[in-house]
């Protein structure tokens, strides 16, 4: 049994998508990121950065005792290795892999996901800060839409690159892209879509109930951390 510690967010949806795929043993647990669940002792003892996911492996690779592991993509890569699945056993095709899979975790996240802060939730509007994550959000749709011509899945068969990638790109019209500009993206982004798992992962996630905006309050606790914040 694996706890997944999940919201329903892009990052989150990262390891809902490895495990309705795997056939995991797995139960979700709520972190409500509004209400400031991500801050509670007892989560922050295995996820110091305060975020989620994060997940905990009851029957873990080595056998001990339970391994804890948080960010997405360590997450994606440790539960790859664990079951084999959707990590390539070539090991050029495993470089590819990590190379796509930290290509998103330090380019693609981050940057739509200051997009999405400028574009939706800022208090007040800064025109630069929209152009310039817009700007950059463009540039790398692009950059996965070249890698992708002649190609179903970023790296050979469907992996864990894909999932990393795959609900940044889902939110595609909050960041002011459109999947048409993109062809070889968009026929990927179908494709997965399709999937039934990912219909699963969606379906899960939908079902917590989150809003779909935060109040004031909850931008707050989201948006206003600082360094007293981890003291």
């Amino acid at each position: 049994m694996i706890d997944l510690y999940f919201w329903p967010t892009p990052n989150g949806y990262k390891i809902a998508l490895f495990m309705e795929e795997s056939g995991l043993d797995y139960q979700v647990v709520p972190v409500d990121i509004g209400a400031g669940d991500q801050f509670k002792p007892d989560f922050l003892a295995f996820s110091p950065n305060n975020r989620m996911p994060a997940i905990v492996d009851h029957a873990p690779i080595d056998g001990n005792a339970p391994q804890t592991v948080f960010e997405s993509g360590a997450i994606l890569h440790y539960l790859g290795l664990k079951t084999a699945q959707f990590w390539p056993a070539a090991a050029r095709d495993q470089i590819q892999v990590m190379e796509w899979l930290m290509w998103q975790m330090g380019g693609l996240g981050p940057m739509a996901g200051q997009n999405h802060h400028f574009n939706v939730y800022a208090p007040e509007t800064i025109p630069y800060a929209q152009k310039r994550y817009t700007d950059e959000t463009s540039r790398l749709y692009g950059v996965l839409n070249k890698r992708l011509e002649g190609r179903d899945f970023i790296v050979g068969d469907y992996s864990i690159a894909d999932m990393a990638c795959y609900p940044w790109i889902n939110s595609h019209e909050r960041q002011k892209q459109d999947l048409n500009d993109f062809p070889h993206l968009k026929a990927w982004y179908e494709r997965i879509q399709a999937r039934p798992a990912t219909q699963r992962a969606y379906e899960m996630g939908e079902s917590l109930g989150r809003k779909p905006n935060f109040t004031a309050e909850e931008k707050a606790k989201l948006f206003g951390q600082d360094k007293d914040t981890v003291k």
